[in-house]
């Protein structure tokens, strides 16, 4: 009997510490590295461990610190393949093709390697759930990344992540990210396409649903700069 106390006493303290998607997207609009780097430590070997360690990983690499992107981008792999060996689910596959593409993306000699296992989980991820708007918010920052030599797109980027904005106004179950971000990549993609004014609608847009997502107040202050120096 005392064991089991002492056992559930444990699970309940690690269930309290354990970050949720909500505080992980709040520490990472604010760039908080150190408090990412909790997050990713105390989580259980789960989707949201990855999930935190996947934003350390970029956040990491935005204010330079590479050894610790590097290492935070390994573990959401380590994480993430377990998890879609143990059982596919969509989320877990999709989050894991972006993973894959930003090894690429650190390391391009990578490629070879990452390119068709980064294919093949997405597709098995829409396979799983075409209906999931991660899914498709996913393939578009990849269409948006990869040269047009290779199948990328900044059109195709707009189409992507405009029906990832669509499905995100379904209801939302567990896993609920990337609404705000899905319209900062299609105002990047539009950018990229020459329709300044569609990118500063949807960055505005991103603005509205979530007031902390740092990086579309960014992008719209570099842009109001920019048309102020002119």
């Amino acid at each position: 009997m005392k064991t089991l106390l002492i056992a559930l006493s444990t699970l309940t303290f690690t269930l309290a510490q354990a970050a949720t998607i909500e505080q992980i997207d709040t520490a990472s609009n604010s760039m908080d590295v150190k408090q990412l780097v909790v997050y990713a430590a105390e989580n259980p070997a789960d989707y949201n461990k990855a999930y935190a360690n996947y934003r350390l990983s970029i956040v990491a690499g935005l204010t330079g610190q590479k050894d610790q992107a590097e290492q935070a981008l390994d573990l959401a792999q380590s994480v993430l393949e377990r998890l879609t060996t143990a059982q596919p689910q969509a989320d877990h596959l999709a989050l894991l093709s972006s993973v894959y593409g930003m090894q690429i993306g650190n390391n391009p000699v990578k490629g070879a390697l990452y390119g068709p296992k980064a294919g093949k989980t997405i597709q098995q991820a829409t396979e799983l759930d075409p209906a999931n708007p991660r899914v498709s918010l996913i393939k578009a920052i990849t269409a948006y990344n990869t040269p047009a030599a290779f199948g990328g797109s900044k059109q195709s980027a707009v189409e992507l992540s405009s029906k990832a904005i669509e499905l995100y106004a379904l209801p939302c179950q567990q896993i609920c990210w990337g609404h705000a971000e899905a319209y900062t990549w299609r105002g990047l993609a539009k950018q990229e396409l020459g329709d300044k004014a569609g990118a500063i609608a949807d960055w505005t847009k991103a603005m509205e649903l979530d007031p902390s997502y740092g990086w579309a107040k960014f992008l719209l202050d570099q842009q109001q700069s920019y048309s102020q120096n002119r």
